[in-house]
């Protein structure tokens, strides 16, 4: 894996997040995890990038990438999370505006993982 710039993320931003990556993440991770929640929110069918697929397998399902993009913002610099975290918000919005709450969800999990 290689180190990835987070589209829409400022040139600061984007060297706070290849730190993180390089000391406490994987190389590219928080690029793949964007783009993985964007097309489970977005619903899109396609096949995973080759640089996707070593994240994405049918065990792990897609939320894991929610997750990671969770972990990533408790971990960045404020500023640098506050422009990732509007990216996330957004497709945050985008999915609970197209899926509702599932009652029988384990209330432990995060919010994500309890839409349907």
């Amino acid at each position: 894996m290689r180190f990835r710039d987070v589209p829409g993320l400022s040139g600061a931003a984007n060297a706070a997040v290849r730190a993180l990556e390089r000391d406490r993440l994987t190389p590219g991770i928080v690029s793949v995890a964007l783009s993985v929640w964007s097309v489970r929110v977005h619903g899109t069918e396609r096949r995973w990038r080759r640089w996707e697929a070593e994240f994405t397998c049918p065990c792990c399902g897609e939320g894991w990438a929610r997750d990671k993009l969770q972990e990533a913002l408790s971990m960045l610099p404020p500023r640098a999370a506050a422009e990732l975290r509007v990216q996330v918000a957004r497709l945050d919005e985008v999915l609970l505006g197209r899926t509702h709450h599932e009652p029988t969800a384990d209330p432990e999990l995060a919010w994500w993982h309890r839409r349907c």
